[in-house]
């Protein structure tokens, strides 16, 4: 089955409530609003403001605001910049298979990948906000 991770998915409603609150949300509020547990939304807050995504302010009423145009970034781009390179196998994302050479389904799987890379990149984090 293909899916995404949990930091992803954290990510993401992280991001939309962010933007559709349009003012400066705690990490605390954020994680309460979806019985996220605080340290992972904490920790998931961190490497969105690490990437660059989003802006912490410190202090008694610190928080995090969006640092970007969401409608600026895809969904491959926000998952690979998370998570790292989108591949339904190992081979798509890297050559280190043993049976790179012999295997009869590398050109299909690589087919189905590149499909599911350019859907992905289709959508923006603004369609999935709003």
């Amino acid at each position: 089955m293909l899916k995404i991770t949990k930091t992803v998915e954290y990510a993401l409603i992280a991001v939309r409530h962010i933007n559709n609150k349009n003012s400066v949300c705690s990490s605390r509020e954020i994680s309460s609003s979806y019985n996220i547990p605080h340290e992972i939304m904490a920790k998931t807050l961190q490497k969105l403001c690490k990437i660059g995504y989003i802006y912490a302010i410190k202090g008694s009423h610190g928080g995090y605001y969006l640092n970007i145009s969401i409608d600026k970034v895809n969904l491959i781009e926000f998952i690979e910049n998370i998570e790292g390179p989108v591949g339904i196998v190992q081979c798509s994302t890297n050559n280190n298979c043993d049976l790179i050479k012999i295997c009869n389904i590398k050109a299909p799987i690589h087919k189905i990948n590149n499909n599911i890379r350019k859907v992905l990149s289709k959508v923006s984090l603004y369609e999935l906000a709003n």
